[in-house]
């Protein structure tokens, strides 16, 4: 029970802190929560945009340069 207890008290990890932090009021962790989703939407919105582009390139409508043009005639 001792050891327990020495456990509880010693210092923590950096999830017990984090945890400490954030769950100590109810604003700030509905804060970091909406926070986390805005900047987590931006950075998966990024990487898929430019996994589509490197996937595409030479295939978009802006690449190709002579779409709908007509041939000239000589």
């Amino acid at each position: 029970m001792d050891s327990a207890a020495r456990r509880s008290t010693a210092g923590g990890g950096i999830f017990e802190g984090l945890y400490k932090v954030l769950m100590r009021r109810n604003s700030i962790y509905v804060t970091f929560v909406v926070v986390g989703a805005y900047f987590g939407e931006r950075a998966v919105d990024y990487g898929v945009h430019k996994l589509w582009e490197m996937n595409n390139v030479g295939k978009r409508y802006e690449d190709i340069p002579v779409l709908g043009q007509r041939p000239a005639e000589e």
